[in-house]
């Protein structure tokens, strides 16, 4: 085993394979994104694989951050886009999820061009993939974007947490919380959260509880801070219950169940709590993990170095794969860096290199075990030929294993 220093928040060791030169795996290109899509900040807006292997994307954020009301279809069996229908209301920052039945449902989001702050929906629409059509379902009781939504064992869906606007000049974060029900179409309230977040990941555990991990609360009209606190809702009381906190607050980051039930939260920012008190504007490199049992997070071995807007997925051989990103720092370049993590051995080893970097873009596990990258940012700032005009990674690609 060969020993590395990270940078970023403090060096400490990083555990690597044998060989720390080779890599495993390759991306391929699987042509352009058929609607001029720039980014997927959320953690639950990207793409989301259909009950027949096909991948949906929908809505997201165009030039300038304007809300989207584009749809696409991504065939694996061919490697082709194709448009689908529409949705019903542009928007991003929202959440798309599979139902039990095969039905995606889109609830609350960002509609329109960028203003501050930014206004909230309620509404809340269901795609059918027999007719590629989307029809209203009933609407949230509190609008809200870059909340969680995660799929309950019983078939219902949780949403959590979010933003809104406050006031005329300043946004609200929210510790609120409700869960539609397929049968009927309505929501219903359910317990709040103990503490407000959003930009947070959250996990569905193999007990049927959901855990919330990290994220923003949003303190004034620009001040905001990281989220440590950590609390799991329970779907039979309805109530959520605090848990172990985060070593290191973040958002930004990604949240793995692997296949033993402990949880990964990977990378983020945090430049509002560095443990010298001063600004410190980069990602984090650190890894955590959960044990749902002790209800305590532990140290992973780290990043070798950190990233934030990244994806992180479960590979069927039971590894983690990290890809693309960027650093909290600037933001102007896309990381074309690929990892997978050995939850067992607990050890980084390099994977294929992207075709593309890019941040705040969606991701998807194929039913074949590949896994998909769309769109995204690959540079802005002054990476970008001028101020404010992100270049999109327009170009998909299919990580194989």
């Amino acid at each position: 085993m060969r020993t590395f220093l990270a940078g970023g928040e403090r060096a400490v060791p990083v555990a690597f394979g044998p060989d720390a030169r080779a890599t495993t795996g390759t991306w391929t290109a699987v042509g352009t994104f058929p609607f001029p899509l720039v980014r997927w900040a959320g953690h639950q807006e990207g793409p989301v694989r259909l009950t027949d292997g096909r991948v949906l994307a929908a809505g997201g954020a165009g030039a300038l951050l304007t809300a989207l009301d584009g749809a696409a279809l991504y065939d694996p069996a061919d490697g082709s886009w194709a448009p689908t229908g529409p949705l019903r209301q542009a928007r991003r920052l929202h959440s798309l999820t599979v139902l039990a039945d095969g039905l995606v449902l889109a609830a609350g989001g960002i509609p329109g061009p960028q203003a501050y702050p930014p206004p909230a929906l309620t509404a809340a629409e269901l795609y059918d993939p027999a007719t590629q059509t989307w029809t209203p379902t009933g609407g949230l009781n509190e609008a809200r974007y870059g909340h969680s939504a995660t799929l309950l064992s019983d078939g219902r869906v949780l949403v959590a947490g979010g933003e809104r606007p406050r006031s005329p000049g300043t946004p609200g974060t929210l510790a609120s919380a409700e869960v539609y029900d397929p049968v009927t179409g309505a929501w219903t309230r359910t317990g709040e959260m103990s503490d407000a977040r959003w930009h947070h990941g959250a996990v569905a555990l193999p007990d049927g509880r959901v855990l919330a991990v990290g994220g923003i609360t949003t303190t004034g009209r620009v001040r905001a801070g990281s989220v440590g606190v950590c609390e799991t809702y329970d779907p039979q009381s309805g109530t959520w219950t605090p848990t172990g906190t985060l070593r290191r607050a973040r958002f930004a980051h990604q949240t793995v169940l692997l296949p033993d039930g402990t949880v990964l939260a990977v990378g983020g920012c945090d430049p509002w709590s560095a443990d010298d008190a001063r600004f410190d504007p980069y990602s984090l490199s650190s890894v955590e993990r959960y044990d749902p049992g002790a209800g305590a997070w532990y140290p992973e071995p780290p990043l070798p170095w950190g990233r934030g807007y990244h994806r992180a997925l479960l590979l069927d051989s039971g590894e983690v794969l990290v890809c693309g990103g960027a650093d909290g720092a600037c933001l102007d370049v896309g990381f074309a860096s690929s990892l997978r993590y050995d939850p067992v051995a607990r050890v980084w080893s390099p994977a294929g290199p992207m075709r593309t970097g890019r941040w705040s873009f969606g991701a998807a596990l194929l039913g074949d075990g590949r896994v998909l990258a769309v769109a995204g940012v690959t540079r802005s700032g002054v990476a970008a030929p001028a101020l404010g005009a992100d270049v999109p990674a327009v170009v998909a690609e299919v990580f194989t294993p």
